[in-house]
């Protein structure tokens, strides 16, 4: 049996760190690392208590397999969505306005 304090504060540190790395970063490749960072929480997790339980051959060692193909998926059209937000605009900072924003004229 393994001590779980470990992998439950590995898991927390990296959700917390995903976390953080969404709410401050405006660069939008950072924040596709911290939402990966938060999906490895949940994945470390997960796999933590499956190996805590009696049942070793539980959907808890194959549900990640799966969750982590689908987290490769996301990253390759996230990254080809910012691709086409980088050509489109020239920057791929969050808070920067786009061209169209900067060029419509105010109201009075």
């Amino acid at each position: 049996m393994i001590h779980l304090v470990g992998p439950y504060l590995l898991a927390s540190a990296l959700v917390g760190l995903g976390v953080a790395g969404v709410a401050v970063r405006r660069n939008a490749v950072l924040v596709l690392v911290g939402v990966e960072l938060m999906l490895s929480g949940g994945l470390v997790l997960l796999v933590t208590t499956q190996a805590a339980g009696a049942d070793r051959w539980a959907a808890g060692s194959v549900l990640p397999l799966f969750t982590i193909t689908i987290a490769a998926a996301e990253v390759v059209v996230a990254l080809a969505v910012v691709l086409a937000v980088f050509r489109r605009r020239g920057s791929i900072d969050l808070d920067e306005p786009s061209p169209a924003e900067t060029t419509a004229e105010v109201g009075p």
